[in-house]
């Protein structure tokens, strides 16, 4: 059965995702691979209006594709380590992704698609009231 969509939980919020496997088809097809996924989610230092989940030295052996660093809200990165850690970016504002290194640029792996009204709720909550639990499962 074919993975469509994800459904991504974050403290008591949940989002709906479509994969962006024309964009990024090895990115997708390796972060499937590894669902259901858990991790934190916390507020991006560097980024702007975003959060992170950091990843410290996990390889999937990802290259970029077509890989952006000014990510429209709701447009979910995945970032392979090279000048930064691994780590995956889920912007809820005005972002450009960045860390102490300079500017980065990460795969699109998902979208929201169902939710993104409330994006901006989790990202202010995460800055103002610390990380919280995050998600992401097969949802069909």
């Amino acid at each position: 059965m074919a993975l469509n969509r994800v459904k991504i939980t974050a403290g008591a919020f949940a989002f709906f995702a479509a994969w962006e496997s024309e964009l990024s088809p090895n990115t997708c097809r390796a972060f499937k691979s590894i669902l259901p996924f858990s991790g934190k989610l916390i507020h991006a230092r560097w980024s702007g209006e975003a959060c992170w989940i950091p990843l410290g030295t996990l390889n999937l052996g990802i290259t970029p594709e077509n890989a952006i660093s000014r990510p429209k809200p709701g447009q979910i990165l995945f970032y392979s380590a090279d000048i930064s850690e691994t780590e995956i970016l889920i912007p809820y504002g005005e972002t450009r992704f960045g860390s102490s290194a300079g500017e980065l640029a990460g795969n699109r792996i998902l979208t929201i698609a169902e939710g993104l009204d409330e994006l901006a709720l989790l990202g202010k909550g995460t800055l103002w009231n610390g990380s919280c639990d995050i998600r992401f499962d097969a949802a069909d």
